[in-house]
């Protein structure tokens, strides 16, 4: 086994914090602090309404191009603000701010460094878009542990589609047999992948899932070379 695939977002780039961080920056940019109450109750809003949208996305429900304004103009919405420009301003400024963020999980370099070392061939498999997650590789400083990126939009499927997890290991010529994919998210990144054959590791730092939602859970990314000779038995 010397293929490990890893989702990016809540798995090695901290979305959470590079959100926040993000939607700061625009809330002061465009004063928004003299139409909405708060930025926190603009920040839970937003943060509620796009998690929804974003599953709509991965079922295929609704378009990249919708979400990236319909999260804004529902949160506005909330707040009693029927403003397309805005919305669409926000959305705009919030694909330029965001990607630029660079707070990565704890160890994440490390263990990144401590697997290559190791002789293992690293690669990237997400459903973020592509022109911003290429960005968030590069400024993060992650983008050369990886030997293929794979974005889902590329495939026209979002994980847990057995379509993209096909696609990602006959672009890294490797064996699903062979290979593990490490991700925050159980039903998109543990069982997608276990259905084409690989085996996975739940990243579970906020004890999201239950200890015995999944065999191999690790909530810190240091604890990964230390478990996968563990996972190599079973193959």
């Amino acid at each position: 086994m010397k293929n490990i695939f890893f989702d990016l977002d809540r798995t090695l780039w901290d979305f959470e914090k590079n959100s926040e961080k993000a939607l700061m920056l625009i809330y002061k940019e465009l004063h928004l602090e003299k139409q909405l109450k708060s930025f926190d109750s603009f920040l839970k809003t937003y943060k509620k309404i796009n998690s929804s949208l974003w599953h709509q996305y991965g079922l295929g429900k609704i378009k990249k191009s919708e979400l990236r304004v319909s999260r804004f103009s529902l949160t506005l919405n909330k707040f009693g603000i029927n403003d397309n420009f805005l919305a669409k301003k926000l959305g705009d400024e919030y694909i330029k701010t965001s990607p630029y963020q660079t707070s990565l999980f704890p160890y994440a370099i490390e263990t990144l460094k401590n697997l290559i070392n190791d002789g293992y061939k690293l690669h990237i498999i997400t459903n973020g878009f592509k022109e911003v997650q290429y960005i968030k590789l590069e400024k993060s400083k992650l983008i050369n542990f990886f030997s293929v990126i794979v974005c889902s939009e590329e495939v026209g499927k979002n994980k847990p589609a057995k379509d993209v997890f096909e696609y990602a290991i006959s672009k890294a010529k490797a064996k699903a047999t062979e290979s593990i994919m490490i991700g925050d998210d159980y039903l998109v990144d543990i069982i997608g992948a276990e259905k084409v054959g690989m085996k996975g590791i739940l990243f579970n730092p906020s004890g999201r899932y239950k200890d015995d939602t999944h065999k191999w859970q690790i909530k810190s990314l240091d604890e990964i070379p230390r478990l996968i000779p563990w996972v190599q038995k079973q193959f």
